[in-house]
């Protein structure tokens, strides 16, 4: 009977401590983009920062969230944390060429936080950021939409993501970002 409990009690450690602790064979310190102007943007020197991570796109409804995600980069960024823009079509709803998107993006909303060059985000054609985040995070980590956040902790693991429905300075999420920051 004793041996039968441990056994079970064995079985039910490893399911849940699985599920609960991704391998990450990698870290999001591993990766890079290229900026809008085409320089490599590491990472990596990004490294002991949070980093938020959103897939963005010019001609949205959450288009406005670049308010907000202008407003968190400052607010933050003097404490340790990076707001990354991703432009991605994935949702067909992004401006043609990178030269646009940065016009748009500096002259709409004053972004003056790193913006990556246009990237899928989904799918098979994904940037290998967002398959690493899908395979340590699982589903959660999939853009559903345009402005998905990603929020990366000092150790380049996910920390959180939140859904294009969550705005950057909603208080659930600033919540977490400073939690990440505190960590």
């Amino acid at each position: 009977m004793l041996k039968s409990k441990i056994i079970f009690l064995i079985i039910m450690i490893s399911l849940f401590s699985s599920n609960l602790n991704a391998s990450y064979e990698k870290l999001a310190f591993d990766f890079s983009f290229k900026d809008l102007d085409g320089s490599e943007m590491k990472l990596a020197d990004f490294k002991n920062k949070v980093m938020v991570v959103t897939n963005v796109a010019s001609y949205c409804g959450f288009t406005s969230q670049y308010e907000d995600l202008q407003e968190t980069w400052e607010k933050y960024q003097n404490k340790g944390l990076v707001v990354i823009g991703v432009p991605s079509n994935s949702f067909n709803q992004e401006m043609e060429t990178n030269k646009e998107i940065k016009n748009f993006c500096e002259a709409k909303f004053g972004i003056s936080f790193p913006m990556t060059e246009k990237v899928k985000v989904k799918g098979s054609e994904a940037h290998e950021f967002y398959k690493w985040a899908n395979k340590n995070y699982g589903k959660n980590a999939i853009p559903k939409w345009n402005f998905h956040k990603i929020i990366i902790g000092k150790d380049g693991k996910i920390f959180n993501t939140f859904s294009s429905m969550t705005k950057p300075t909603s208080g659930k999420f600033v919540k977490v970002i400073e939690e990440a920051l505190n960590k």
